[in-house]
């Protein structure tokens, strides 16, 4: 045979064998599209409805210093399989007494009306009958597992329990609608509840976590979920806020807008170097004298207004960059009334016979809306665009771009536009016919505070998955300088001298030295013009003013009564300052002697005889008597180890910082607390402060690290 019928024979044998195989295949694809048709079908139909998704635990939003504010915890619902065969065995016997306890725990039904639906479902042997009219918690789910029938648990008595969470706030209302709302089927239609407002809305990607998938299965007559892929719990949200910070703020705002009966206020505390925001209280009139956090003022559309004399600053900032002026140049105010074109420019105090001729500094401190309108017109009357192009080179014409949606977009005139007016400036200058949001405003005068430079604020400081940070948000710099180093002191000498012999004087603190700018500014009725009686009051500024560390702007719409800035934001003002302060001044302190007595590194604060046995076991002694409570506190100092007791009330939340996971949930739970843990290490915080009053079935939330 010649090497051509080799290469012939070969080519045949592996064309056969091809043809077989393609026989093969064509004969299993017409047996599964028709000979096992139904078998398919049915694997097909187990799989769409037999696979289940797997919920993951929503991460938790934090304050600064790792409080909870917002968390998921368990709720439940109970159900019963009637036509399991322990169920069956014992129903007559028992179904009476089971109707009898559901009727006096949840006291929604007669006990007849309950022994009636169960024996119908009974007859209909529904697998999976409620029991629960509504969601329950954890103890009263343990209170239920001893209910007739149901105490012979899942397999003898038919028991189904059903988890499904609950997004709650521990702290209640504080700081609610930055923290944000859930909405169910919100974020393009994904199953479950997601975030619909705020920090929930703005970081929905991190906090919900991966679903995992599950698939039920019917073992010996019973549905069985089998867990295939694991869900992934979402991201715990480290924020910026302070607690202690927010309360004051939001309790401050809340007494000063039922006082005033204001229609709504928002307060906002950033810390000027950084740009975190500390504090931001937003609070609505939903009933007389009842206010709620309905919606964020402090940066939303609705919150987007007339500024009013805070702008001042910015104008007489501008004349000073572009050498127009000097505060010592006098202008003539008059009597406080000035007729500029076809309208008339007044003071708020005209009818007292104005101030006549003052310098810059004084315009600014008396808050002369006549002098800023002398003074702008008289530097830019010529060329108006250059007065709106130095503004907008200071960075406040562009929103801010904050973690949160909804942010009201600033709205400046520009020279040539169809509403730009032959009074448009004059009126600009004290700002009208302009409109920015409360935070915009505080973020230029935190820039002042700042020695120029912008920063850019921020709520959100880290993102962290079970303790671990998977991305820190750094303070960034918007501009870094607003203006020259002359122009930024001669702006931080006015704004001292508002609180000192201003219209801010009554503001003036002898705690801490404050410096800022009143605003009172009409606001325009839905008739057009401006309605009479209809004022917005704000107070913005800083302190301490000789270094700044905080700066603060309060806004309150619609006060009766009394409606200028100083007057209705300044107490505000004033008192959240204070507090802050002497908060911040207690922590500066406490930073500076913190060596000298710190907690052993070697022993976490638990039970007395673990410490105990953990020294020696380290032969290491200890000062002081044993201590004779439950718990003890290791603390070092250059003496030596010291045990401190601490105590234990029955009535009230125990303290379980520094302590280790086991000796933290076996004291609360003992406490009659359900505790929730999130990270890895000793507890670094606790949702509940110590010493509050202890309820029996809370949740509290431990933060480790």
């Amino acid at each position: 045979m010649n090497l051509r019928n080799i290469i012939i024979t070969r080519l045949a044998i592996i064309y056969f064998f091809m043809l077989i195989m393609a026989i093969v295949v064509i004969a299993k694809l017409l047996a599964i599209q028709n000979i096992k048709t139904d078998r398919w079908e049915q694997i097909a139909d187990n799989l769409t409805h037999n696979t289940v998704s797997l919920e993951p635990n929503r991460g938790n939003i934090c304050s600064d210093d790792g409080n909870v504010l917002a968390t998921s915890v368990p709720g439940y619902f109970v159900r019963i399989d009637l036509a399991a065969p322990g169920v069956r065995k014992v129903y007559s016997q028992q179904s009476d007494s089971l109707a009898l306890m559901l009727s006096s725990f949840f006291r929604n039904l007669p006990a007849k009306e309950y022994k009636r639906r169960l024996d119908a479902a009974y007859r209909q042997k529904d697998r999976g009958y409620l029991l629960t009219p509504r969601k329950i918690d954890y103890n009263e789910l343990q209170t239920m597992k001893k209910f007739p029938i149901l105490r012979r648990g899942a397999f003898g008595g038919g028991r189904i329990i059903e988890q499904e969470n609950k997004r709650v706030l521990p702290l209640g209302l504080l700081a609610s609608r930055t923290i944000g709302t859930m909405n169910r089927g919100a974020g393009g239609g994904t199953s479950g509840s997601a975030g619909n407002t705020g920090i929930e809305e703005a970081f929905e990607t991190f906090l919900k976590g991966e679903s995992g998938v599950g698939y039920r299965q019917k073992l010996s007559g019973r549905w069985v979920s089998r867990i295939e892929i694991e869900p992934k719990d979402g991201m715990d949200i480290m924020t910026t806020l302070n607690v202690r910070f927010q309360d004051i703020t939001e309790s401050a705002l809340e007494r000063q807008l039922k006082s005033s009966n204001a229609e709504w206020g928002t307060a906002i505390l950033m810390e000027v170097k950084t740009g975190e925001i500390k504090a931001i209280a937003n609070l609505g009139r939903v009933a007389p004298g009842h206010y709620d956090e309905i919606y964020n003022y402090a940066l939303g559309h609705a919150g987007c207004y007339e500024p009013g004399s805070t702008f001042k600053l910015i104008s007489l900032m501008a004349a000073l960059e572009d050498g127009l002026i000097d505060t010592s140049q006098v202008f003539d105010t008059g009597s406080g009334v000035w007729k500029y074109h076809d309208r008339t420019i007044y003071d708020s105090d005209y009818k007292y016979g104005g101030h006549g001729p003052m310098s810059v500094k004084q315009i600014f401190e008396k808050s002369s809306n006549v002098g800023v309108a002398k003074i702008i017109t008289s530097c830019y009357e010529k060329d108006p665009k250059k007065f709106v192009d130095r503004i907008h080179s200071m960075g406040i014409t562009k929103p801010l771009n904050v973690e949160l949606a909804g942010e009201g977009v600033p709205f400046f005139k520009y020279p040539g536009d169809k509403d730009w007016w032959g009074t448009t400036l004059a009126w600009m200058s004290y700002g009208y016919e302009t409109k920015m949001t409360p935070l915009q405003i505080l973020n230029f005068y935190n820039a002042v505070a700042n020695d120029g430079r912008m920063m850019k604020p921020y709520l959100v400081r880290e993102i962290r998955n079970k303790g671990d940070v998977v991305r820190r948000i750094k303070p960034e710099v918007l501009n870094g300088s607003v203006a020259s180093r002359s122009t930024i002191k001669k702006a931080q000498k006015m704004l001292e001298g508002v609180c000192e012999n201003g219209t801010g004087k009554s503001i003036a603190s002898d705690i801490v030295r404050i410096a800022g700018k009143t605003g009172t500014a009409q606001i325009a009725s839905s008739q057009g013009g401006y309605g009479k009686g209809l004022y917005l009051a704000s107070f913005v500024g800083y302190f301490p003013a000789e270094e700044p560390v905080y700066s603060m702007i309060v806004t309150v719409n619609k006060p009766q009564g009394a409606y200028y800035g100083g007057a209705v934001a300044g107490p505000v003002f004033r008192e959240v300052a204070e507090k802050v302060y002497a908060i911040h001044q207690k922590y500066a302190q406490n930073e500076e002697t913190k060596d000298d007595v710190t907690a052993f590194p070697g022993v976490k604060n638990g039970m007395t005889r673990d410490i105990i046995r953990v020294l020696r076991s380290l032969d290491l002694d200890y000062n002081g008597q044993k201590p004779k409570t439950l718990l003890t506190k290791a603390e070092a100092g250059e003496e030596g180890i010291f045990l401190r007791e601490n105590p234990v009330s029955e009535d009230q939340v125990p303290d379980v910082r520094g302590m280790g996971a086991r000796d933290a949930i076996y004291l609360l739970e003992s406490a009659g607390l359900q505790v929730k843990m999130s990270g890895i290490g000793k507890v670094k915080q606790q949702s509940i402060m110590p010493g509050n009053p202890c309820k029996k079935g809370q949740t509290i939330t431990l933060t480790m690290g």
